[in-house]
Parts: C-alpha cells; structure tokens; sequence
C-alpha cells in the first residue's frame, strides 16, 4: 500500500484561472460603468430589467458587454486545458507563464474590443487561442 500522499498547491495557472473568471464581471461592470445614480428615463442603468438595458446600449458599451460574452465563452477551454495540463504533469514553469500571457493577452483583447479595433482584436484573440492550444498540450509526452 502507497503511503505518501500527494500534497496539491494553487499554482500561478490556477491563480489565473480566478482571474480570467473574473475578466466577464469585469467586462460587465466596464459597460455598466457611468450609468449608476442616473435615472432610467435618463438612460442610468436599470436593475430591474438589466439585459434588456444592456442590449439598448450602443458604441463601447455594447462592444463591452460582447466583450463579456466572448470571455464566458473562452472560459471552460481555458480552466479545461490547464486542469489537463496539470493532470499530465506539464512542466509548473512553462504552464505558470503560459496561464499568465493568456490572461495578459485576454485583457488587451478586452481593451482593443472596448476600443473599437477589430483588426488587432481578432489577432489578439487568435493568439491567446493558440496559447491555450499550448497550455492543453503543454504536459502531452
């Protein structure tokens, strides 16, 4: 009988798991943001039928809340692939560094998203795709 016990740590990726988690509120609060204290004939954000006020927003605010949309739907690949990654015994530094440029990556996607880039957006995010490709393969013997 195996008597050691194997002793689990929140590693950097897993910190950065959080974070990415965290990215979609961020978004959401980003587009909400100005709109608090106004009232809603004045266009100030309305907690009653939220997604309805959200879909009549326009120009950064919109590309905002898409912003959030797009990062909920990146999320399950990433926290997948650094969960297998883990699994597979990737080397601790190279999956540390990979979680963080995706995380880094994933905000300047948000910025050039609010800010109306699409060109660099889209290579942004086909970068942190690739990236998180890496991250799932990274522990691949």
């Amino acid at each position: 009988m195996n008597t050691t016990m194997h002793v689990a740590r929140f590693t950097v990726a897993y910190w950065c798991v959080l974070i990415a988690a965290l990215l979609p509120m961020g978004c959401a609060w980003l587009a909400k943001s100005g709109s608090f204290g106004k009232s809603r004939k004045d266009g100030g954000f309305d907690n009653r039928d939220p997604r309805a006020w959200m879909a009549r927003q326009t120009d950064w605010r919109a590309r905002a809340n898409a912003a959030q949309a797009n990062s909920f739907e990146g999320l399950p690949f990433f926290i997948g692939a650094v969960i297998i990654a883990h699994l597979l015994g990737a080397g601790q530094t190279l999956l540390d560094m990979l979680a963080l440029l995706y995380v880094m990556l994933r905000i300047f996607y948000i910025m050039m998203y609010v800010s109306d880039m699409p060109t660099v957006r889209s290579v942004v995010w086909a970068a942190a795709f690739l990236v998180n490709l890496g991250i799932l393969f990274v522990g691949y013997r």
